[in-house]
C-alpha cells in the first residue's frame, strides 16, 4: 500500500457523530471505518497469539509426514525388489530340480539305446542340463547375496521409519492437545473476525490485510503511542497527530505503511462501543 493518507469521501447531508465529527448521513464516517478496522485487527491478533502458542509444531507435523511418506515408499520399493530377487532364487531352484529330472530321463534312455549316435544325442543332453543346474546355481548365490545385503537395508530403512514414525505420532498429540485447548475459542475468534470484516469496505479490507502479510509481527492497524508509530516506534510529527486526531481521511505511518488510530479510536474498541 502506498504510504499516502486515503481520503474520505465528499459528505453531502452532514450529521453529528459520537465524538462531534460531521458526517454523512447513513454514510459510514472514516472514524467508524477506523474503529472497525482496529475492532478487526483485535481480534486477528487474539487469533495470532493462538497461533503462536502452537509454534513451529504444525510444520514440524507437516515435515515429519513428508519424511515418513518418503521412507514407506522407499521401504516398500525396497521390499518389492528384495521379494523379486526370492522370486528369481525360487525361479532358478525349480530350474535345477527340472533339469535334474530331465537329466534322470536322459540317463534311462541311453541304457535303452540302439546306436552311438542316440547314445551321443543323450548324454549331450545330459551334459546340457548339468551346465544349466551349475548356471543356476552360480545365480543362486548372487541373488542370495544381493538378498542379504538387501535385508540388511530394509532392516535399517523399517527401523528409521519405526523412528519417524514415533516422532510423528508424539508431535502430532502434542499439536492435537494444543488445537483442543484452544480450537473453541479460535473458531469464535475467526467468527468475529469474518464478521468485523463484512463492515469494512472491499478496498479498506484489502490493503488492511496486504499490510499484515508484510508485517512480521501482523499488525495493520495500530495506535499512537507517545506520540510514536505503535508499529515501528517513529515519532510522528505533532501536525501529523492532529490529523489522526481529526478523522477527516485514513492515515498512514511514513515509515513502515501501517494505518494510525488514536486514543479515541482505542477506547471504543476496547470500550466494546
Amino acid at each position: 500500500m502506498a504510504k499516502s493518507d486515503v481520503k474520505a469521501p465528499v459528505k453531502e447531508a452532514k450529521t453529528t457523530s459520537e465524538n462531534g465529527k460531521a458526517s454523512v448521513k447513513g454514510e459510514i464516517t472514516v472514524a467508524e471505518k477506523l474503529v472497525e478496522l482496529y475492532r478487526l485487527q483485535t481480534v486477528d491478533s487474539q487469533v495470532d497469539k493462538i497461533k503462536v502458542q502452537r509454534g513451529e509444531l504444525p510444520l514440524e507435523v507437516q515435515d515429519l509426514e513428508d519424511e515418513v511418506a518418503g521412507l514407506e515408499t522407499r521401504l516398500k520399493k525396497l521390499q518389492d525388489e528384495l521379494a523379486d530377487f526370492e522370486g528369481q532364487v525360487a525361479e532358478k531352484q525349480n530350474l535345477i530340480k527340472d533339469a535334474k529330472a530331465h537329466i534322470k530321463k536322459y540317463e534311462g534312455q541311453q541304457a535303452k539305446v540302439r546306436n552311438n549316435r542316440e547314445y551321443d544325442s543323450l548324454t549331450k543332453e545330459v551334459e546340457f542340463q548339468n551346465l544349466e543346474i551349475q548356471l543356476a546355481e552360480k545365480r543362486i548365490k548372487e541373488y542370495k547375496l544381493q538378498i542379504e545385503q538387501k535385508k540388511t537395508v530394509v532392516d535399517e530403512s523399517k527401523a528409521k521409519h519405526d523412528d519417524r514414525k514415533k516422532d510423528l505420532d508424539l508431535k502430532k498429540k502434542e499439536l492435537d492437545a494444543i488445537t483442543a485447548e484452544t480450537e473453541k475459542e479460535e473458531k469464535e475468534l475467526t467468527k468475529k473476525s469474518a464478521t468485523a470484516s463484512k463492515n469494512i469496505e472491499e478496498r479498506l479490507l484489502s490493503a488492511y490485510h496486504r499490510i499484515r502479510d508484510n508485517s512480521r509481527n501482523g499488525l495493520g492497524v495500530v495506535p499512537v503511542e507517545r506520540g510514536s508509530c505503535g508499529g515501528c516506534f517513529n515519532s510522528i510529527p505533532p501536525q501529523r497527530q492532529l490529523d489522526i486526531g481529526s478523522h477527516k481521511k485514513i492515515i498512514v505511518c511514513e515509515h513502515c505503511g501501517r494505518i494510525l488510530v488514536d486514543e479515541y479510536v482505542v477506547d471504543r474498541v476496547n470500550n466494546g462501543k
